[in-house]
């Protein structure tokens, strides 16, 4: 969920009784998702399906910093599609399980915004919470992406303490936790921080926020490995090199948190 808005030219459907209402608009060659509010809940660059058009989406995959494509990646909350779109497209060798509890959202991205079948895609539609309860999910996931937002757009909609130890049980080891949050400035900031901080026993980086004010939290899980600084940056180069993501500039935001500590990843 992004706080920017676009020039509005809403169109779409309305929503059923438990859905959100899904209108579309387009500017400047993009699409924007909305849930019938100002608020974008996702955007796709028409002619360039695969590209990670808002910022705060680029910094999910700062997870790459730290370690390489994982067999499994899962994806909570569906938005525009551009997180699942991006992975199976720049991530041939990871399997991507995208959960959304809205069937209007899935309509909209199939038929909006280019989220096709695909043979490493696993699309269900389920309550996050939910999906992670169940047990054959636990400790299955390289990488979980959360990006969990309703059309009030007043904080995640899924933040408790327990909501955020499933998310850790569902990584394997290594693994890493992406989630979009509000800025520190939000009433709901303190408090996610805290509760994702507990459930990943305090090891948690913070990218700085994005203009809009979406920041994004990490939460690590696994055996101790100490960063070095110069391999930190090498690494942000790599990243760079392969998948054309401002990752420097990751890499200069955290270092502070992760060089001369024992983070676990």
């Amino acid at each position: 969920m992004d706080r920017a808005v676009s020039d509005r030219r809403p169109r779409g459907p309305t929503s059923d009784a438990g859905e959100p209402p899904i209108t579309l608009s387009e500017r400047d060659g993009v699409r924007y998702l909305h849930f019938g509010s100002p608020w974008v809940q996702g955007a796709m660059r028409i002619r360039r399906p695969h590209h990670l058009e808002l910022d705060y989406v680029r910094h999910m995959m700062a997870w790459l910093l730290f370690m390489d494509p994982p067999a499994r990646v899962l994806q909570l909350g569906l938005g525009a599609g551009a997180l699942t779109r991006w992975c199976l497209h720049a991530l041939p060798g990871t399997e991507v399980s995208a959960v959304e509890r809205s069937a209007r959202v899935i309509e909209a991205c199939r038929r909006h915004f280019a989220l096709d079948a695909h043979p490493r895609l696993d699309l269900v539609q389920a309550d996050a919470g939910d999906y992670l309860a169940r047990r054959p999910n636990r400790g299955r996931f390289g990488v979980v992406q959360v990006d969990l937002y309703d059309r009030e757009a007043r904080g995640p909609v899924l933040d408790s303490p327990a909501f955020y130890r499933a998310v850790r049980g569902a990584l394997a080891e290594p693994g890493i936790a992406v989630i979009n949050l509000f800025g520190r400035d939000d009433p709901s900031f303190a408090c996610n921080r805290a509760r994702i901080a507990d459930a990943f026993g305090g090891r948690v980086l913070l990218l700085p926020p994005v203009e809009e004010g979406n920041l994004v939290a990490i939460g690590l899980a696994g055996p101790p490995l100490r960063v070095d600084g110069a391999a930190l940056f090498e690494r942000a180069r790599e990243v760079e090199r392969r998948w054309r993501l401002p990752a420097r500039g990751w890499a200069r935001a955290l270092r502070p948190q992760v060089v001369g500590t024992r983070p676990r990843v």
